[in-house]
């Protein structure tokens, strides 16, 4: 094995081959649906190429009546644990990937995991299965989870999150556009990110662990999604921050934790793209909008705008040129201010709409070329959400 340091912990590239038993004796029975599940949440964190063999395997470690899972890839980790009836105390690592795999295949009830020297048997009615032992010795110490910052209830997090997201840039090479800015102000949380063409926040009230708090974080898109798609909507879920260490984000519901490295970036300032007054603003109902730009884009090419034109109580939407196909559609709308037209990438105007969870959507406009704020509202002549507020800068087109 050749030793390497990596940011205080010392690796080593593994060989099977060459692995010798270095991990205590276990044995352990658990629930096989129990255990599919918590493998298949821990290992998702395992990437597909490790920067070093060793980061390919899950930590599974019996003690007190509980089987607990760990993974890490130095960014961020994952930690689960269930209950199991524990024969014998220990600590395994072994291939997460592979272990995942078998786990989700297995039928019966009750599963069954035993070690002997450097291997562990799993055996499942009469399904059995050998693994050969990683070095756990060798595997580096997850991050310490810091101090709950506050906590919301899951659905809450859950449309938040999806609602933030919608404008989380997909360009690696400019990391803060790849995150979600997260504002912890007492009761409050806002969410925000932008790739430059549009901006998405949300916001939400929570319960603060400090009722004075007052702290930013930059947390990467992906990892919000993720978590929020695993999270168990019946149980809150926590936010760990230490703003003396603002380095980790934790995460913590139904028993399973993540925590995650912060992006080190300064965030663009975007608050001044909201405009202080919009003179030009338009009622209509969000999925007769959404249906109707789906029409209309279907004859617009790749990059082309599909255009608004709002005059009187109507819209027009059109798409295409007159040497090729096109489509036009008009709707209903309350609309008042001037006439104006402006043109949008459908699919950013689609996203945007798509993420606005009330039935009506109220459309904020000053110039054909300045951004176009998007606010959901629960009936036609009421007053606009401010929980959720999309921000969209309107194309160039040509008459």
């Amino acid at each position: 094995k050749k030793g390497l340091i990596y940011r205080g912990v010392r690796m080593v590239n593994w060989d099977p081959k060459a692995q010798t038993a270095l991990s205590d004796e276990m044995k352990v029975e658990i629930d096989t649906a129990a255990l599919a599940d918590a493998v298949a949440w821990t290992s998702r964190v395992i990437d597909a190429r490790p920067s070093n063999p060793i980061l390919a395997g899950v930590k599974l470690e019996a003690i007190d009546g509980t089987l607990q899972f760990s993974a890490f890839n130095y960014e961020i980790s994952a930690r689960h644990h269930i209950e199991a009836g524990v024969d014998e105390a220990g600590s395994v690592l072994v291939q997460g990937k592979l272990l995942a795999d078998i786990t989700k295949s297995l039928r019966s009830e009750k599963t069954y995991l035993v070690t002997d020297g450097s291997t562990l048997t799993i055996t499942s009615g009469k399904s059995k299965f050998t693994l050969q032992l990683m070095p756990d010795t060798e595997y580096p110490d997850l991050p310490v989870v810091p101090a709950m910052l506050g906590q919301v209830d899951a659905p809450t997090f859950v449309q938040a999150v999806n609602q933030a997201c919608v404008a989380v840039s997909r360009e690696e090479n400019r990391p803060v556009l790849t995150g979600v800015r997260m504002q912890f102000q007492g009761d409050k949380v806002v969410m925000t990110s932008t790739d430059r063409f549009r901006l998405a926040r949300a916001t939400f009230t929570w319960t603060p662990q400090n009722p004075d708090v007052d702290t930013t974080t930059l947390v990467r898109g992906s990892l919000l999604k993720d978590v929020a798609r695993a999270l168990d909507e019946h149980q809150n879920i926590r936010l760990d921050f230490d703003a003396d260490s603002p380095t980790l984000l934790g995460f913590e519901n139904a028993g399973r934790v993540s925590t995650s490295q912060l992006i080190d970036g300064e965030f663009p300032a975007v608050d001044r793209l909201f405009a202080d007054e919009y003179p030009i603003q338009a009622v209509v109902n969000k999925q007769d909008l959404l249906d109707a730009i789906s029409r209309v884009a279907l004859v617009a090419e790749r990059n082309a705008p599909i255009r608004m034109t709002f005059t009187g109580q109507e819209v027009a939407l059109s798409a295409g040129s007159v040497d090729e196909a096109q489509a036009n559609e008009t709707l209903d709308i309350d609309m008042d201010g001037d006439d104006i037209t402006v043109a949008f990438n459908p699919s950013y105007l689609k996203e945007g709409l798509s993420a606005v969870t009330e039935p009506f959507v109220r459309i904020k406009m000053t110039t054909p070329v300045k951004p176009v704020e998007f606010n959901g509202q629960q009936e036609a002549d009421s007053d606009e959400s401010m929980d959720y507020r999309y921000l969209l800068v309107p194309m160039r087109f040509n008459n």
